[in-house]
């Protein structure tokens, strides 16, 4: 039976901690609510996980999944009736690992110091996203810091589950691309070459496909290294022109306009959106400090202009919905709820809806992306192995045609 490692509160607000077998999490859970228990954190057990966590060094930052987890485990404590320095040295005490024990540590110090929480977190731009500060003072200015963690805890997850939908989606088809362009050239460089010495010995011309493929084979041998050193160096030239503001406006802004590509592009982008600044409007935000912030983490320079000018439309009183709707990089449906939010004073709950929306789609044109490049992948990879094939037993033919 499995191993799991648990964190828990006794009915004393005491930290529990141990390892326990289960079926699974929630036969641990189920165990130790039975004892009166708040479970904190459950994981399955692992041998050396002890030393596997240990890390050379205290100064890096919080990556995603261990931000998530430290958001979902100091609202866990603040809710079970912890203050927040109590919470925090806890949390460092039995942090994960060495790097995130010292963010904590210095949070802590800062809080004991007398800031705020959101002042503190401030202090590690690297670990708390700016969107993370915001609404960490928001629910310290509504004396919900604990529900606010919470939420902002599941805001991450979706986030993190979005972009991870993206990436999975990408990697069958890649791979395959990869596989397939891996057998063209095997095929041209190494196999193709094998037929010349028969054909020269025989005094037989070769046939103008095999010659013309043998041609192909000859120049990706001979200049292939210089093509890919010369494609290396046009990546990182245009990765170093992408940092300038005017690139990287035309890049972004093209990019949301291909023809496929550009609508999943967007839809990603609305879902972001919606879901950053309804978010930021529930928990108390104002709207323009909200679009200050959602347009820090939208990552695309077309649509953070378009975010700018809509600020200014909202500072003038003309609303949001129609500097978005202007621009046309946003969907028209994402603009049509935050014009009924606006209307109906429910633009919050309504950016939300609109975020649950965009997601769903574009979990969908993931898939039937996906549905599609495969087998056009597929395709492509066997019509240029049966050219190949074709042109080898033509070459035979004619071998032996000319042999009798």
């Amino acid at each position: 039976m499995p191993r799991f490692r648990y964190r828990a509160l006794d009915g004393h607000g005491a930290l529990l901690k141990g390892e326990s077998e289960g079926d699974c999490e929630a036969d641990i859970a189920a165990q130790l609510q039975k004892r009166g228990a708040m479970v904190l954190a459950i994981s399955p057990a692992r041998r050396g996980a002890a030393l596997a966590s240990v890390e050379i060094g205290t100064g890096g930052a919080l990556r995603r999944g261990e931000l998530v987890e430290t958001t979902r485990e100091l609202a866990s404590l603040l809710g079970a009736g912890q203050d927040l320095d109590r919470a925090l040295r806890l949390m460092t005490e039995e942090a994960p690992n060495r790097r995130v024990g010292a963010v904590l540590s210095r949070v802590r110090d800062a809080v004991r110091d007398g800031a705020p929480l959101a002042t503190a977190l401030r202090a590690e731009p690297r670990s708390f996203p700016r969107l993370y500060i915001g609404l960490v003072r928001a629910g310290e200015a509504g004396g919900d810091l604990a529900g606010t963690l919470t939420r902002l805890a599941e805001l991450l997850e979706r986030q993190r589950g979005l972009t991870a939908s993206v990436q999975s989606a990408m990697i069958y088809p890649a791979i395959l691309l990869l596989a397939a362009a891996g057998s063209i050239v095997l095929l041209l460089t190494q196999v193709l070459p094998q037929f010349v010495p028969l054909f020269a010995e025989n005094g037989v011309a070769l046939p103008a496909s095999t010659a013309f493929l043998l041609a192909v084979g000859t120049a990706c041998s001979a200049y292939g290294p210089y093509a890919l050193a010369g494609l290396a160096g046009l990546a990182l030239a245009l990765r170093a022109a992408l940092k300038r503001p005017t690139p990287r406006l035309a890049a972004d802004g093209m990019t949301l306009r291909l023809p496929l590509l550009g609508g999943i592009a967007r839809d990603i982008l609305a879902a972001r959106f919606a879901r950053t600044l309804g978010m930021l409007l529930v928990n108390g935000v104002a709207l323009l400090p909200a679009l200050a912030i959602t347009r820090d983490v939208l990552g695309n320079s077309a649509a953070q202009k378009t975010v700018r000018e809509a600020e200014e439309s909202a500072k003038t009183g003309q609303g949001l919905s129609r500097a978005l709707q202007k621009s046309g990089l946003f969907p028209a449906r994402l603009v049509h709820l935050l014009r009924l939010g606006e209307e109906t004073a429910q633009l919050g709950p309504l950016a939300l809806r609109a975020a649950d929306m965009f997601e769903e789609r574009t979990r969908l044109a993931l898939q039937r992306l996906v549905a599609l490049l495969v087998p056009a992948i597929t395709i492509l990879m066997g019509a240029a192995v049966a050219g190949i094939v074709s042109s080898l037993l033509l070459a035979m033919l004619s071998l032996n045609n000319a042999a009798q």
